[in-house]
């Protein structure tokens, strides 16, 4: 795997029964049928159209149909090996204003959605929040107010009264970060605003909406389902020992990480971001109980990583490069640290400009072990995006995205040989889709789409992937 990986190449990877073999997608990004069966828009549909801010005017409208298409896709699925599968729920196709009951024809498509998956052998995880808030909920003032952290707790009961008998893995928020500090930050994501003090304020109402949700849950659903949160935790390295860019390190591991793991595991804010921040804002919008509350027992840490964060000290005046794979603003999301330069991770770089660095996810996670010892971990995001291309014979052959993926797989093995207790790893994405900002411009998935039939084609990546997914076994791709 890497320079520092002892064990021979020779050694067999296996991973234990039960272990979850999986893919990911997220409903704004697949499911289309955007205004069908009481649907309202989200704030990312506002976002798509909105002129200028996801590449050539691209919306999440029809997607990969994956509403109408369902059915096709679970039997993909099962005939990729996979036996688990993370989606998200649409909050504004469930309840369309954030407010008030269900609409039930949005309820019943995830009930049909998860027998579905239930009768193909593949263990659905599903996930309340991905970015798409109801834009009724945004137009009152969005996740840098109290009320929405309120509605998202009513939502999340209104949904595990309706799935909670069939429904094992449930998770509240997925990458808050992102939410929060792109969302309300630097702009790159919907809402689109650049407002830092409402970016602090909306990472305070999503730890909030996570600790009341998992409440909410607890009392809903029986008491063996299994709850966790899904953060997008940076593997932060220092350009140098210099004590500058070790403080540089500190900063964003602060506004990056410790600003969910502090209140959500251990149940305070860290002083030092209060102190990084303090010419931002007071926090005075910590009430409290707040901490209290957002501090619930989580049945695991779910991990999303794709590359490291290479970061450095830099002087008032110095050039200041911002390559921290977030896209492109002349805002930061980074509120704090003005004092931060990013820099690209050295290494080959996937279609995103993002270096692959299997070494930064062992890191990762034997650090986040050791500091929560007992707290099962789940990688619920890994994957690469490649300029993949269909051959003249109908295929679609992706030895990067399968060598990236075995990397990753080989280092998640070796931290777990370590002690470490993963419990799955979700490949992100099941297929190619709406990827934000930059619309169909990026391929991440292990299945090729063909956006103008929205024909699937597993890529090469998939069939070696599901012959991992049924043996338990890493074998390198060109073994498979």
């Amino acid at each position: 795997m890497t320079a520092t990986d002892p064990r021979p190449h020779t050694t067999t990877r296996r991973f234990p029964a039960g272990f979850l073999w999986g893919a990911a997608t997220a409903a704004y990004q697949i499911e289309g049928a955007a205004a069908e069966d009481g649907r309202t828009p989200s704030i990312w549909d506002t976002f798509s159209h909105t002129p200028g801010k996801v590449f050539e005017g691209h919306t999440g409208d029809v997607a990969v149909d994956h509403y109408h298409r369902f059915r096709d896709d679970v039997r993909m699925m099962a005939d990729l090996g996979l036996n688990a599968y993370r989606f998200s729920v649409s909050w504004s196709r469930v309840q369309p204003t954030g407010r008030g009951p269900a609409v039930q024809k949005g309820l019943d498509f995830y009930r049909r959605l998860v027998d579905e998956l239930l009768a193909a052998g593949i263990e659905p995880a599903l996930t309340l929040y991905h970015w798409d808030l109801p834009q009724d909920l945004e137009d009152a003032g969005g996740w840098p107010e109290r009320a929405t952290a309120e509605r998202f707790a009513q939502y999340a009961g209104i949904v595990a009264g309706a799935l909670g008998d069939r429904v094992t893995r449930w998770t509240t928020l997925n990458e808050p970060w992102c939410s929060a500090f792109l969302g309300y930050g630097s702009g790159v994501h919907a809402p689109g605003r650049t407002e830092p003090v409402a970016a602090l304020r909306a990472a305070h109402h999503l730890n909030l909406g996570h600790g009341l949700a998992v409440q909410a849950l607890r009392a809903a659903l029986p008491a063996d389902r299994q709850l966790a949160v899904s953060l997008n935790l940076h593997e932060v390295r220092p350009l140098t020992g210099s004590a500058e860019d070790l403080d540089a390190a500190r900063r964003i591991d602060a506004v990056g990480n410790r600003v969910w793991l502090g209140p959500m595991l251990e149940g305070a804010y860290p002083e030092d971001l209060f102190a990084d921040t303090a010419s931002v804002t007071d926090w005075s919008f910590v009430r409290d109980g707040d901490t209290a509350a957002i501090n619930q027992p989580l049945d695991l840490l779910a991990i999303n990583y794709y590359t490291p964060t290479v970061v450095s000290h830099v002087a008032e005046g110095e050039e200041k490069p911002q390559d921290d794979g977030h896209g492109n603003s002349a805002h930061s999301p980074w509120p704090g640290a003005d004092s931060v330069a990013f820099h690209r991770a050295p290494g080959e770089l996937t279609a995103m400009g993002w270096a692959v660095d299997p070494s930064a996810l062992y890191d990762l996670l034997t650090r986040v072990s050791a500091r929560y010892p007992g707290l099962p971990l789940v990688i619920s995001e890994n994957g690469a995006a490649y300029e993949d291309e269909v051959g003249a014979d109908g295929t679609v052959h992706d030895p990067e995205r399968a060598a990236y993926v075995h990397a990753h797989l080989d280092a998640v093995h070796r931290a777990m040989e370590e002690g470490v207790d993963v419990r799955g790893y979700f490949l992100w994405s099941l297929m190619d889709n709406f990827e934000w900002a930059y619309g169909y411009a990026k391929r991440f998935g292990a299945v090729h789409v063909d956006y103008t039939t929205l024909a699937r084609t597993p890529k090469s990546s998939a069939q070696w992937y599901g012959r991992v997914a049924r043996s338990g076994e890493l074998v390198a791709p060109e073994e498979g």
